[in-house]
């Protein structure tokens, strides 16, 4: 299984609007690699967490190594 780099899953999250207002826009954009539990047990390599720019809408997304969404909240 290739794993992706962390700018890799940094622009797969701002790829994908805001689950309230549709927006591209954050303000804040964290991506960190994901805890040996996670990586176990949900296959995730990298959790993403994002502030939207324009509503302030806080969301958190799962990447797993591969590239895909695992999970979005």
């Amino acid at each position: 299984m290739a794993r992706i780099t962390r700018d890799r899953a940094e622009r797969i999250a701002r790829g994908h609007a805001c689950e309230k207002c549709g927006e591209y826009s954050y303000k804040k954009l964290a991506v960190k690699p994901a805890s040996k539990e996670e990586r176990e047990g949900v296959d995730i390599a990298w959790i993403a967490s994002k502030t939207c720019g324009v509503c302030g809408a806080v969301h958190e997304m799962g990447i797993d190594a591969e590239g895909e969404i695992i999970y979005g909240a």
